[in-house]
């Protein structure tokens, strides 16, 4: 074979080379636009969270700089998109004072919501001896004389969107709910149980994806 054809040769493979990048590159391209344009058309909306009741069995912030609590919260989802799905692939509960967190994460297990869905989760999240900044220390405990102490239960997650057979990249999930606990004479809560309080909220939260 002469360098004339070894030339062309190399030429040729180098152009299918091209062709094969070029394809695959276009390929892509169909394939991203096609799932913008069906994202577009179903404009999915964020899950929809509202905090139920929260049940107090232990509030003790008698020790400076320390606090114990115990409590379980309900907490509800609703999807409202009509044709995508949602998978909660990590979703982690606490309880948070003047946004310090005040108990360690509760996870809730994994689970897929469908269309129009509504989860239920009643995870129990406690804290023993946690510290807490002198500052805070201080305003706590004369909030909680004063009668009512004004907390955050939040949510932390990651999820995924379906729409039929495209699943998304997962996305950060933050859910905000405020809760407002009373004690004393003031508090409004029923009494449940030895030492328990529930309170009703059924207050929306802020979601953020």
């Amino acid at each position: 074979m002469s360098s004339k054809d070894c030339h062309h040769h190399g030429k040729s493979r180098g152009k299918l080379v091209r062709r094969i990048i070029a394809g695959v590159v276009i390929f892509l391209l169909v394939v991203l636009i096609t799932i913008l344009i069906i994202w577009a058309i179903l404009r999915p909306n964020k899950p929809r969270f509202i905090l139920q009741d929260t049940t107090v069995y232990g509030f003790n912030a008698s020790v400076p700089n320390f606090l114990s609590s115990s409590f379980q919260v309900t907490v509800t989802s609703r999807n409202p998109n009509d044709r995508i799905g949602i998978y909660y692939d990590r979703l982690d509960m606490y309880a948070t004072y003047r946004n310090q967190q005040i108990t360690p994460r509760t996870a809730i297990p994994p689970t897929y919501q469908g269309h129009k869905e509504v989860n239920v989760w009643s995870p129990f999240i406690n804290g023993d001896m946690v510290p807490i900044s002198p500052d805070f220390s201080v305003a706590l405990g004369s909030e909680q004389a004063a009668g009512s102490v004004f907390l955050t239960i939040k949510i932390d997650g990651r999820v995924r969107w379906r729409v039929g057979a495209i699943v998304t990249r997962r996305y950060n999930l933050h859910v905000r709910c405020p809760a407002y606990i009373t004690f004393g004479g003031n508090s409004n809560g029923v009494i449940v149980g030895d030492n328990a309080v529930k309170f009703q909220f059924v207050t929306s939260c802020s979601v953020s994806v």
